[in-house]
């Protein structure tokens, strides 16, 4: 009988040790995964915020090359006139002229979504987010910069330069530092040279329209994905 009332004592003994050994585990498992997780939320509501504040950077970036591609076509329409005799303005010539084949690139920081994808996009648990800032990043920043880098199309310096300094270069005056200061009013071109410059025109007003729509749709999808970024970090 003293035997059994000892083993049984040594019995509930051990069985209270393993019972606050094992709470004392689970218990410290539990707030290292809390750790963890509010460790990761405050990582990712930092790095949202800053892709939010760079995010108004990129808007900005965009509607500057929207003016930039709007020069561009506003210089077509100047040459047009110039062409057809009816433009008599020479005092903004050198801006048309530099404006007609001027380039653009877009310069969208990346930073803030390769951090995020170097620690995990599935941290980001709002799916809905989750799936605009990959379709952001991932496609329509790809598609910006090779239509303007890449396509052929956008390339009006190299395609259209050469010959269209060809044909304005005995039309232009200059002065004794030999920049532009005027140009023949009619302007001297052949019948095929008149044509070849309207197809030009016309091909660099049409591609930068392309360009002009596609930035105001990515310009629309920023906003709307900024939007999202402000009302995830506010709940």
């Amino acid at each position: 009988m003293k035997i059994l009332n000892i083993f049984c004592f040594n019995w509930k003994k051990y069985l209270f040790e393993f019972l606050s050994i094992f709470v004392a585990v689970i218990s410290a498992f539990a707030l290292n995964n809390w750790n963890d997780n509010r460790g990761d939320n405050i990582a990712v509501a930092k790095i949202l915020s800053e892709m939010s504040s760079v995010l108004t950077k990129d808007i900005s970036d965009i509607e500057n090359n929207i003016r930039g591609h709007n020069a561009g076509i506003a210089s077509c329409k100047y040459w047009r006139r110039i062409i057809d005799n009816s433009e008599n303005n020479v005092d903004t010539l050198s801006f048309y002229y530099i404006s007609l084949m001027r380039g653009y690139f877009p310069v969208q920081s990346r930073a803030g979504y390769e951090t995020l994808k170097s620690r995990g996009l599935e941290l980001v648990d709002n799916d809905s987010l989750r799936l605009e800032i990959l379709s952001l990043y991932e496609y329509d920043y790809y598609i910006l910069k090779r239509l303007e880098e890449n396509s052929y199309e956008m390339q009006f310096e190299e395609n259209y330069s050469k010959e269209i300094k060809r044909m304005l270069s005995t039309n232009f005056q200059f002065d004794v530092n030999g920049n532009i200061e005027s140009i023949n009013i009619p302007i001297r071109l052949t019948k095929e040279e008149k044509h070849l410059f309207l197809i030009y025109l016309k091909e660099i007003e049409f591609n930068r329209n392309t360009m002009i729509n596609y930035y105001e749709d990515v310009k629309q999808r920023i906003i709307k994905l900024k939007i999202e970024i402000e009302k995830e970090l506010g709940r």
